[in-house]
């Protein structure tokens, strides 16, 4: 159904859409490309939320450079929608543009299109396909796809241990376990989230910047902190940078007179409080990520947290992709990975599988899914 020419314009259009990943959150990650009498016309990328969407940038590159689309080949890396949102619908740009055909690599899990902008398009006379290279399409969106299907962000939980799976001594010493390519790696992957989390305990022993600082973009993620008793201090790093990105402060209940205090103390700061507690008298963390995706229009939640936090999480199946670094030396004693219930069988294990194996000088990053 597909030439190899097919092929390679759908790649040029994947290639235009990486460009979004530090840029486009909450909205997806898109790329066009415009193809005329086999050349490239016109191309694009989805542009911070309220710009033009990758559609919309192409036509308009193409027609910048003297060139008609009618007639033309559009690819584009997913749906084109076909409601208004905070830009009017990119199907009636592309009907405008009289092309010959568009092909498209995935349909929009948002129920809002999902199937709806192909068929406007097929009512306008134009040859319309679908699922072109959907899948690379796909690994380019988890978060996007999540939130649209299942309601939750995209939760990618980042560690860096030895190769004995220990993260700092036993005196708390961490700085730095892997290397400087590994650090600026997990800042590409920070870059990608529409906000980092962590938890209180991190935030008071390691007083951590929780902002992107190895690669170049033009937005900077939210710092959630899972802070069940308010305990981050007021004069956090986090704080001082308040006007580069919201800071989200979790707590278990503001009921009493001192959490309220305490809340006032970081809402002077900048923070914005919220409280949703578990039976346990702990933030609800399951609750916490619907409410992200639902409310806050999340896509994906980088996680870099210390150990107690990791268990919770993955005790309590919250974790959805696991970003481990390893450094080549062993610790012996120190602090581990995760708090996780300890297997009383085999057969009770969470299973994990590998997706990707990458080194970062001498350090070894892994990639894995829940299986």
């Amino acid at each position: 159904m597909y030439s190899d020419d097919d092929h390679q314009w759908m790649s040029q259009a994947l290639a235009q859409a990486k460009n979004a990943l530090y840029l486009s959150n909450p909205n997806p990650r898109v790329g066009c490309v415009i193809v005329k009498d086999g050349q490239l016309i016109g191309k694009g990328f989805t542009q911070q939320v309220g710009g033009p969407h990758a559609e919309i940038q192409a036509l308009a590159d193409a027609r910048a450079q003297g060139f008609d689309p009618a007639g033309s080949d559009i690819y584009v890396t997913l749906e084109p929608c076909n409601h208004t949102g905070k830009t009017p619908p990119c199907v009636n740009a592309l009907i405008a543009a009289q092309p010959a055909r568009v092909i498209v690599a995935m349909i929009d899990p948002n129920p809002l299109v999902a199937g709806k902008g192909l068929e406007r398009l097929k009512q306008a006379g134009i040859d319309v396909h679908c699922s072109l290279m959907e899948e690379d399409a796909e690994k380019l969106n988890p978060g996007f796809i999540s939130r649209m299907t299942r309601g939750l962000p995209w939760v990618r939980l980042k560690m860096a241990a030895s190769l004995d799976g220990k993260t700092a001594l036993s005196n708390g010493q961490s700085q730095w376990i892997t290397g400087p390519l590994a650090r600026a790696d997990g800042h590409h992957w920070r870059a990608q989230a529409c906000a980092i989390l962590s938890g209180v305990g991190t935030v008071k022993e390691d007083d951590p910047s929780l902002n992107v600082r190895e690669v170049q973009t033009q937005r900077q993620p939210w710092k959630i902190i899972v802070d069940s008793h308010l305990e981050t201090p007021p004069d956090a790093k986090l704080l001082k940078q308040i006007d580069q990105s919201g800071v989200l402060v979790v707590c278990a209940s503001l009921e009493s007179a001192e959490a309220q205090a305490r809340a006032r103390r970081l809402e002077s700061g900048g923070a914005e409080i919220i409280a949703m507690a578990n039976p346990n008298g702990k933030v609800d963390l399951p609750r916490l990520f619907s409410y992200l995706a639902q409310e806050r229009h999340m896509n994906e939640i980088h996680v870099e947290a210390g150990c107690k936090l990791n268990g919770s999480l993955l005790r309590e199946d919250c974790v959805d992709e696991l970003l481990l670094y390893y450094a080549p030396f062993f610790i012996g004693e120190g602090v581990g990975m995760a708090n996780v219930s300890p297997l009383v069988e085999l057969q009770h294990r969470q299973n994990w599988s590998i997706i990707e194996h990458t080194s970062f000088g001498p350090d070894l990053r892994v990639r894995l899914l829940k299986s």
